[in-house]
């Protein structure tokens, strides 16, 4: 995961047009381009959240006492990192278009059986 941070910190977090023509270069279908791209920001997504509980975990201390809330500088600065990232939306956009993301179709299997002659 650590790749994706360092990879993503350059990348502007906001949202620009893009050109269709280019978008749709591989798949020649808009639909499948936002498919491929959409299970990627799922997967980025999933990837980063699991990240940022195990980074937040190490600072977890558990007190029987719910007045004891302590802030901990680390734990705000890691989750501002977070915040300040772009949407994995984005990030699966940009790795689309420079041809990071490799994707393949799957062969699809007949479900009739075709009628026996005899």
């Amino acid at each position: 995961m650590s790749d994706i941070k360092t990879k993503v910190q350059g990348l502007d977090p906001n949202v620009h047009a893009r050109d269709l023509n280019q978008m749709v270069r591989e798949t020649n279908n808009i639909y499948e381009t936002l498919a491929i791209i959409s299970k990627r920001a799922r997967q980025l997504q999933v990837d980063i959240k699991h990240e940022l509980h195990s980074k937040l975990e190490e600072f977890a201390v558990s007190t029987d006492t719910i007045e004891e809330i302590n802030e901990n500088k680390e734990q705000i600065e890691i989750s501002k990192f977070y915040e300040r990232l772009a949407n994995p939306a984005i990030i699966a956009t940009d790795e689309y278009l420079s041809g990071e993301i490799y994707h393949r179709y799957n062969e699809k299997k007949k479900s009739r059986q075709e009628p026996k002659t005899d």
